[in-house]
């Protein structure tokens, strides 16, 4: 399916939000997509960034140097089509569950996207996040969120004053809920230690959610 680009909206230097027309496609915060230029054959899978009851789609996508995706469709125009396919996956929010249930996100960069999509979709979702980036530019769209409820650890850059290192330094450090539901999104090796943390503060396997970015 061909998508038409409404706009791309450049958040820092090496990421932007992607925005095209929603038509009549459905899906739930947490799912992803297809992404990829038209007629090209060549795609990149993307968790949607928009609500559920935006009326576009939105996707948080970073710029990889030497990519065949992500560099391409920074470039197109708005009025031009991409190419979508999805929605996919089951790295959701059991609706069930949204106004009895306590949950933590964990992301490292663009593993954000989904959790944006969850807060954006559920206003009474009692939540918290707990996000790990490099560089303060990095903290994409934050007046989206309750700042009482979002932790920023962030890795490189000497001007900020607030918590430093990794997002796995805090959860090691810092006393974590086991009542609570944990979902986590971002790299490999933050998914990997962070899984191991929570198993060993007690958080049962089946409280905790993962999706990694490759």
């Amino acid at each position: 399916m061909f998508y038409k680009v409404l706009n791309i909206r450049d958040l820092s230097p090496s990421t932007y939000v992607l925005r095209l027309e929603r038509k009549k496609i459905n899906f739930k915060p947490g799912q992803c997509f297809n992404l990829g230029l038209k007629g090209s054959g060549i795609n990149r899978e993307y968790s949607i960034y928009s609500g559920a009851n935006d009326p576009y789609l939105e996707f948080l996508i970073k710029e990889v140097k030497k990519g065949r995706v992500s560099p391409a469709l920074r470039k197109v125009k708005p009025g031009e089509e991409v190419s979508l396919h999805g929605p996919y996956g089951a790295f959701i929010i059991n609706i069930e569950k949204v106004k009895n249930t306590l949950f933590t996100f964990i992301s490292t960069g663009t593993g954000i996207a989904p959790f944006h999509s969850f807060v954006r979709t559920y206003h009474n979702l009692d939540y918290r996040i707990i996000n790990g980036i490099r560089t303060a530019e990095e903290r994409y769209d934050y007046n989206d969120y309750d700042h009482k409820r979002l932790t920023t650890c962030i890795t490189r850059d000497d001007c900020w004053s607030g918590l430093k290192g990794r997002v796995t330094d805090y959860i090691q450090k810092n006393h974590i809920d086991p009542t609570y539901i944990y979902f986590l999104c971002g790299n490999q090796r933050m998914i990997r230690e962070g899984y191991d943390l929570l198993r060993l503060k007690g958080v049962s396997g089946d409280h905790i959610f993962t999706e990694a970015f490759f």
